[in-house]
């Protein structure tokens, strides 16, 4: 198989190239999980880039990619793949003269449980792809254990027993995220198969370099107010904090509102892009009204 990735070096110019700030962790753990033919395993609080970063390397190799978005319930007819029954029964319905006059029915079911009609989910069609497939499998955590085992199966030799046709072997090895936001312990079995890579929320001096690459109209003086903010925001016992992509957003509102300097009431009026819940706007407000003679102005 041809690698991806030349060097770690390529792999944090490459992230570059596609907006995504890397730093070594980060291009090792995908470099290595190229080479390895390994899943990369992303844990880290929702909202630091974890899902970003699968989008971005299948941006940056070209590779198409393909999401399995996790959650409760998920099972196997969702995630692997499930029989087209409608299409199975039209075709029962128009053999059904020639099986009565003697036709061998073993024919048609041998028939009806052929490619034709599987309906491949992301995992088949990630391992069945002929073109480059990034496989992002996201928010893992979310699934039950029996689900978890069923990706464990696939991800360790990356084929798939179908018992009507027996073992799909995959045509090409995938690059595998698998995102987790914590919220449960995940099995030792597929912790060990995987790579693991860690992100957290970014230091303000990262979060300010990663705002003026997406949001290139915004001033130097004015990324960093807004990078000292959220890292200030983040310290707070909230619902939820800020994501990455929200303090984005927030940049790109105060370009859009002509804002150079960020002070309490303008801070005030916008933490709806920052904060999404009623107690941590009120919270976060009562922070900014205590220290209203504090101003970030990124020195």
């Amino acid at each position: 198989m041809t690698n991806r990735f030349d060097s770690v070096d390529s792999v944090i110019k490459q992230l570059d190239s596609v907006d995504y700030l890397s730093d070594n962790a980060i291009a090792s753990a995908t470099f290595l999980g190229d080479r390895l033919q390994k899943p990369i395993l992303v844990e880290g609080p929702a909202g630091t880039g974890k899902t970003q970063l699968a989008k971005s390397v299948a941006e940056m190799i070209d590779a198409r990619l393909i999401r399995l978005q996790c959650y409760e319930g998920l099972d196997e007819n969702k995630a692997l793949y499930e029989w087209n029954y409608k299409k199975q029964l039209l075709r029962i319905q128009a053999s059904t003269d020639s099986v009565e006059s003697g036709d061998n029915w073993a024919e048609l079911q041998d028939d009806i449980f052929s490619e034709e009609f599987l309906l491949a989910r992301p995992l088949l069609e990630a391992i069945t792809a002929d073109e480059p497939v990034v496989l992002l499998i996201d928010e893992v955590d979310r699934v039950e254990l029996e689900t978890e085992a069923l990706l464990l199966e696939i991800l360790s030799d990356y084929q798939v027993s179908i018992p009507e046709l027996g073992t799909i072997e995959a045509k090409q090895i995938p690059l595998v995220f698998l995102t987790s936001n914590n919220s449960r312990e995940l099995s030792e079995a597929l912790k060990r198969r995987c790579l693991f890579l860690y992100l957290d929320y970014p230091t303000a001096e990262r979060e300010k370099e990663i705002v003026l690459t997406r949001v290139p109209q915004i001033s130097d003086s004015l990324a960093s107010q807004v990078a000292e903010i959220v890292a200030s925001i983040r310290k707070l016992e909230l619902k939820k904090h800020p994501s990455v992509s929200e303090t984005i957003d927030w940049a790109r509102t105060l370009v859009l509102l002509g804002i150079e300097r960020v002070d309490e009431e303008v801070a005030t009026e916008t933490l709806n892009i920052l904060v999404k819940y009623r107690s941590d706007i009120e919270k976060v407000a009562k922070e900014f009204s205590l220290n209203s003679g504090t101003h970030f102005d990124g020195s």
